[in-house]
C-alpha cells in the first residue's frame, strides 16, 4: 500500500461512513445466496497462507530495485522494494489454473511496468468485465502489504475457475503501486471504451487485532478502536457496489465490515487521502471500484518494515475477508453457474 501520509488519515473513514447518505438496501434471492455461500466456502485459509509465505520468500530472495541516496534518506523502505519474483510466481500460478494469461507492458517514470492479467471468459456477456486485482511489488517480505492481496487474487482465481459466470472475470497483478500506482494507471489507460462493470482492489487485508485500542484514530472522531474489521471503501460512483458487498456480508454472517463512501470521485479536501492505492486511477477516470483494506499502519505496526512477515497475519479473519470479496465478485459477475 502506497502510504507516506500523516497518521490519522484512515481514522476519518468511519466519520465518512456515518455522514454520507447510503443507497437503498439491496435484496438477494435466497437461492442465489445459497450458491454464493457454497462458492465462498471453498476459500481455503491454508492455501491463502501458503501463497503469502511463498510470495514473502520470493521477495526476500530478490535484490531490491535501485534507489538513490536521497530516497534512502527520505524514506528507507524505498530501498527495499522488489517485484520480479512475485510477478513470475503470480503468472505461473494463474497459468496453472488454465486461465488466459498475458503480460501488459509499458513504461512510466523511468520504470518498465509489467502487469499480470488473466481472464475467465464470460458465458453470455463476455464483453462486460468484472475485475479483481492487487499489487505484487512489496517492501521487505511484504506479508500484509501486499502478499495478502495477491494471495487473495490467486485463491479467488482457483475457486472461480471451478464455475462459470455471465461476465468475464479478470484477475490482475498490478506492478509498482509503491512507486505511485504505475501499474494500475497503465491498465486503466488501456481500457479505452471497454465495459468495466466493477473493480475490486485489495491492499493489506490479512492483519487483524481484537485487542481494544489496537486501531488508531484522530482524537475526537467516532472511530472503532479495535482492529477487527475490514474496511470497504468506495466513492459516489461505486456506492451501490459497497452497499451490495456490505449487505451480502451481513446476510451470510461472514465478518465485521465498515463501509466508507468518499464524496464525488474521492479527490476532495476531506477525502483525498482515501485515494491511497490502486483503486485511485479507476475513480479518477469515472470507473467503479471498491477498495478493501485492513487499514495498514493504522493497525499494523509492522507496515513497511522487515517485521511484516507471514507469522503476524491472522489466517481466519483473512479467509473471511476473501470470502466477502468472493461472494461480491461472483454476484457482480452474474454467477456462479
Amino acid at each position: 500500500m502506497k502510504l507516506r501520509l500523516p497518521r490519522g488519515v484512515l481514522a476519518a473513514l468511519p466519520l465518512l461512513a456515518l455522514t454520507t447518505c447510503a443507497p437503498a438496501v439491496p435484496t438477494f434471492p435466497e437461492l442465489e445466496l445459497e450458491k454464493l455461500a457454497e462458492l465462498a466456502g471453498k476459500v481455503d485459509a491454508e492455501r491463502l497462507m501458503a501463497h503469502v509465505r511463498n510470495l514473502a520468500e520470493s521477495h526476500q530472495a530478490e535484490s531490491p530495485l535501485t534507489c538513490s541516496d536521497r530516497e534512502r534518506e527520505n524514506y528507507e523502505p524505498t530501498c527495499h522494494l522488489t517485484r520480479d519474483n512475485a510477478r513470475e510466481l503470480m503468472k505461473k500460478r494463474l497459468e496453472a489454473l488454465g486461465l488466459q494469461v498475458r503480460l501488459q507492458e509499458g513504461e512510466d517514470s523511468g520504470f518498465q511496468v509489467t502487469n499480470v492479467v488473466a481472464e475467465l471468459p464470460g458465458t453470455t456477456r463476455p464483453e462486460e468485465v468484472v475485475l479483481v486485482g492487487a499489487h505484487f511489488d512489496a517492501f521487505y517480505m511484504g506479508a500484509d502489504d501486499n502478499a495478502s492481496g495477491v494471495a487473495a487474487v490467486l485463491e479467488l482465481a482457483r475457486v472461480f475457475s471451478q464455475y462459470r459466470f455471465e461476465r468475464t472475470v479478470r484477475f490482475v497483478g498490478f506492478d509498482l503501486e509503491e512507486r505511485g500506482f504505475l501499474g494500475s494507471t497503465q491498465l486503466v489507460n488501456a481500457l479505452g471504451g471497454e465495459h468495466l462493470t466493477a473493480a475490486l482492489v485489495f491492499d493489506s487485508i490479512g492483519y487483524y487485532d481484537s485487542t481494544p485500542g489496537s486501531q488508531t484514530s484522530i482524537p475526537g472522531l467516532p472511530s472503532p478502536d479495535t482492529g477487527d474489521f475490514l474496511a470497504a471503501i468506495g466513492n459516489d460512483g461505486s456506492r451501490q457496489f459497497v452497499s451490495e458487498l456490505y449487505e451480502l456480508n451481513r446476510r451470510l454472517g461472514l465478518m465485521k465490515v465498515v463501509p466508507i463512501i468518499a464524496p464525488g470521485e474521492g479527490a476532495t479536501p476531506i477525502s483525498g487521502n482515501l485515494m491511497r492505492s490502486d483503486h485511485s486511477p479507476f475513480w479518477l477516470t469515472g470507473r467503479n471500484a471498491v477498495f478493501l483494506t485492513d487499514t495498514a499502519d493504522f493497525r499494523n505496526a509492522n507496515y513497511h518494515t522487515d517485521k511484516d512477515v507471514p507469522e503476524t497475519l491472522s489466517p481466519e479473519p483473512f479467509r473471511q475477508a476473501v470470502r466477502v470479496s468472493a461472494v461480491s465478485l461472483a454476484w457482480w459477475a452474474g454467477g456462479p453457474r
